[in-house]
């Protein structure tokens, strides 16, 4: 590539960073740029000013730049600048493009130095600028001022997120020198996402308010915190100069004066400064471009490839025929039923095979959750024994009853059976949840109509919440239904008579195991066990023993257990 065409290069990154944020979208693509990070009053619109030679940048205490600057410098014989929001109008005059900043940036986020991440697009042509674009974003601040939000510093370090974790995104970052660089807002940021130090750029200002006898050279030789694109120092105008008009094109006369007269800078001179500062994110800028062009070529035919294929497919739709309208609203609404109908049956082409959705988790609520809601009630059968004692004494009153009650027994159920409230309740809400979130995932294939997708999801959510008021009342009135009355004649309910019943079986199975099988007159003819020959015996043969007995009353010595007999 000549240098002709590398000269091209980001002339051609700016013609397309126009073309995204004049179609007011994001570009998806990730444009190779150069991002200005920095605390407040690190001297980032000082060091833009310079490479301008221009006082244009609004100032003043507090959060300025409240919205991304897109600021593209573009080498030209004339000096003029111009607004994307303001096509056709050249400004000469830089005071006015101050004001147009500043007006542009309250048209957007008010008058109470709220942020917006919506760029603003200024483009200055000058004989005294090199190609290049950069990025200045708001200060990181910790404090929220005026009538800004309390989460401020949360949304500012978001928005600058945004930009600087994108691969394609060199990072400035503006660290004053006489703060502890070890403590650096934007060096901290850059180390977040260039661990590193592969994309970040390193720049010192304020070198010049160094307490006596120290310096940066440590950190502008690489060697206290390494980038691997290195640290480059600058001097800006002091605010007393601001204040005073100072010549720009003076300040930088003056800066290249300290850099030579200092005794700690004079050997890296050189390598100091706002001009070769310039140089430095020009080349730097041109080469990243390069080196990202190939891929950045491709996602971009991918994505050329992908809308072709989208416009093929209204080729013949003619938007003017209302009959192809009112078919095509009439698909898509009968789709979305569809795909509501299958993700709630289970019958979907497409399986989540990363959780459960739909009508498997509403399978979940039911089997799982609501038992496990049920055991979760706290139970405490030391304070029940005590309620039901309570509830006994109080329905006898001063009389001291011989039964218990039926009315005490009612009271302690009743109140049990009103705890299944909670748990059901809670189960209708986790249902509905869940068929929102099923109507939210039906309504992503209405994308491309925002208007339909908003308003078929809104009157379905609607019509579940309508539906929910009324099953919860079906839900409270069942359990009413059994608080009301207690029929006692089913077949699940222990009553006394149950009870009763159930104890003799008991009973009967615990007495049935010993029952007598035969009994009556046994001759025994063993002279071994009965001395004196054969001898007639009395006896008992039951499932577990045999007993013998000299008559039918008196018991012998013995008793043969089954075991034994075995």
């Amino acid at each position: 590539m000549g240098n002709r065409e590398m000269e091209e290069l980001i002339p051609l990154v700016n013609r397309l960073q126009d073309a995204f944020s004049a179609l007011g979208q994001t570009c998806l693509l990730e444009l190779p740029q150069i991002a200005v990070v920095g605390g407040q009053s690190a001297g980032k619109s000082s060091v833009l000013e310079n490479f301008v030679g221009r006082d244009f940048l609004p100032r003043g205490s507090g959060i300025v730049t409240r919205r991304p600057l897109v600021l593209q410098l573009v080498t030209s014989k004339a000096e003029y600048a111009e607004f994307l929001h303001c096509k056709g109008k050249k400004f000469t005059d830089f005071d006015e493009v101050r004001h147009e900043i500043e007006a542009e940036t309250d048209r957007v986020t008010g008058m109470n130095k709220g942020i917006s991440s919506i760029p603003i697009n200024l483009r200055v042509y000058s004989p005294h600028v090199l190609n290049l674009t950069l990025i200045d974003l708001p200060g990181i601040t910790k404090v929220p001022v005026g009538d800004q939000p309390p989460d401020i510093e949360y949304q500012i370090r978001e928005m600058i997120m945004q930009f600087i974790t994108r691969e394609n995104c060199l990072i400035l970052a503006v660290t004053p020198a006489n703060t502890d660089l070890a403590n650096s807002d934007a060096l901290k940021l850059a180390k977040e996402v260039d661990p590193q130090g592969l994309r970040t750029i390193g720049v010192i200002t304020k070198l010049d308010l160094m307490d006596e006898g120290t310096d940066a050279r440590d950190v502008l030789e690489n060697k206290l915190l390494p980038l691997r694109r290195g640290y480059v120092g600058v001097v800006n105008r002091s605010q007393k100069d601001i204040d005073g008009k100072k010549d720009i094109k003076a300040a930088m006369l003056a800066e290249r004066k300290f850099f030579l007269s200092h005794p700690a800078y004079r050997h890296i001179a050189d390598r100091m400064g706002t001009p070769h500062l310039q140089k430095v994110l020009n080349q730097q800028l041109t080469n990243h471009i390069r080196d990202t062009l190939p891929n950045f070529r491709n996602k971009l035919q991918g994505q050329l490839l992908s809308i072709e294929h989208e416009v093929e497919a209204y080729k013949n739709f003619k938007p003017e025929d209302p009959t192809r309208k009112t078919k095509a609203l009439l698909q898509m609404v009968q789709q979305f039923a569809v795909d509501f109908e299958k993700r709630i049956e289970g019958s979907g082409d497409q399986v989540d095979t990363l959780e459960l959705s739909g009508g498997a988790k509403i399978n979940r609520i039911f089997h799982e959750r609501f038992p496990f809601e049920i055991v979760k009630m706290e139970f405490n059968e030391k304070e029940l024994r005590r309620e039901i004692s309570y509830a006994i004494k109080n329905i006898h009153g001063i009389r001291t009853g011989l039964f218990t009650p039926d009315m005490a027994f009612e009271a302690i159920v009743k109140k049990q059976i009103v705890k299944l409230k909670g748990p059901s309740l809670k189960s209708v809400d986790l249902v509905m949840q869940e068929l929102i979130n099923t109507v939210k995932k039906c309504t992503k294939k209405l994308a491309n109509f925002p208007r339909l997708c908003e308003e078929t999801e809104r009157i379905v959510a609607n019509h579940i919440r309508e539906r929910e008021g009324k099953t919860k009342d079906q839900v409270l009135l069942l359990i009413d239904i059994q608080v009301s009355y207690i029929n006692t004649n089913h077949e699940d309910f222990i009553g006394f008579a149950n009870a009763q019943q159930r104890s003799s079986q008991v009973h009967k199975k615990t007495t049935i195991g010993n029952q007598v099988i035969r009994k009556g007159w046994l001759t025994i003819s063993n002279i071994g066990i009965m001395k004196g020959g054969s001898k007639g015996y009395w006896f008992v043969l039951t499932a577990e023993s045999l007993s013998w007995y000299k008559d039918d009353e008196v018991p012998v010595k013995g008793i043969l257990t089954r075991e034994r007999t075995n």
